[in-house]
């Protein structure tokens, strides 16, 4: 007997939207309008008989029976997704997909990728570098990089590197600031990073430093914008090492004030369920790990 199933692509719809308790952010998930996360998600309820979602003026939330049906929907879709990444590539592709923080791609992974690419020139790399934190296995990802203190339930995880938080200025920012020999960070604009947890108040916290003022400055969203200001000259930032080692290498970037500290949070490599059943995801999970080694 013939399986009677609701409308695959709905569920897909179904499966996004009550994952983040969102049609809007389904829809930037997806790269599709809100609209027609909606009309599909109006669709599968027609199907079903049932309401999945109560709209509200702010928002919609999952209904009961919303919330039962997601479970099975999202390891249905979990289970085709591995199965499917598990074929052979007819097509003599070799691809491996990863996510990663858009500051740990440009500013440790791109300088060391063209070792990668020599050494296996018949693998397609795709990379993720959106904010998002992508799901395992639905959104089509074999290895993500993520930030955490701990390796990730459920998932093989291996810690890449952790931090090494430093206060880092330009040259010529030294120059101009410098007073009898040394800066002071108390009177001296602070370049602070809003997106991240370790930033100038656990730097002055374990350094034992009291007395900044820490609602000065130039606030940035990302580590990226932080680092570039530090270039311009435009204050101290907090150094993220080894994210700002060629900088530091080149003398484009020195350190303002001591210690150096160890953050409490690294980057971990994580692998889907089944990915390292396919050589060429060993084989790039493998040489990030040896990257990772040798600094």
């Amino acid at each position: 007997m013939a399986l009677s199933l609701p409308p695959l692509a709905s569920l897909r719809l179904f499966e996004s939207a009550g994952r983040h308790q969102s049609f809007k952010l389904a829809a930037e998930e997806l790269h599709i309008t809100p609209s027609a996360v909606s009309h599909g998600i109006v669709t599968l309820e027609r199907w079903l008989g049932v309401t999945l979602f109560e709209r509200r003026s702010n928002g919609v939330v999952l209904t009961k029976e919303g919330r039962d049906y997601l479970p099975f929907v999202s390891e249905a879709l979990a289970t085709i997704a591995v199965g499917t990444r598990r074929l052979p590539n007819s097509g003599g592709v070799r691809r491996v997909s990863i996510s990663m923080p858009p500051t740990f791609a440009s500013r440790w992974l791109l300088s060391r990728l063209a070792d990668f690419r020599a050494a296996h020139p018949d693998i397609l790399l795709t990379f993720d570098t959106s904010h998002r934190q992508v799901g395992f296995p639905i959104d089509n990802v074999d290895l993500a990089v993520r930030m955490a203190r701990a390796a990730w339930p459920d998932l093989t995880s291996t810690c890449l590197f952790v931090e090494e938080l430093v206060p880092v200025c330009s040259p010529e920012f030294a120059k101009r600031h410098h007073r009898e020999g040394k800066l002071d960070l108390a009177s001296v604009p602070l370049l602070h990073v809003a997106s991240v947890t370790e930033d100038w108040a656990a730097w002055l916290d374990r350094a034992g430093t009291a007395g900044i003022d820490l609602t000065t400055g130039l606030y940035f969203d990302t580590v990226h914008m932080v680092t570039d200001a530090a270039l311009a000259g435009l204050g101290v930032a907090i150094g993220r090492r080894p994210l700002i080692d060629k900088e530091l290498d080149a003398g484009l970037l020195i350190k303002a004030a001591s210690p150096t500290i160890r953050a409490t949070t690294g980057y971990w490599l994580v692998q889907a369920p089944g990915a390292d059943a396919r050589a060429e995801v060993r084989a790039f999970a493998n040489w990030l790990v040896k990257a990772s080694r040798l600094g």
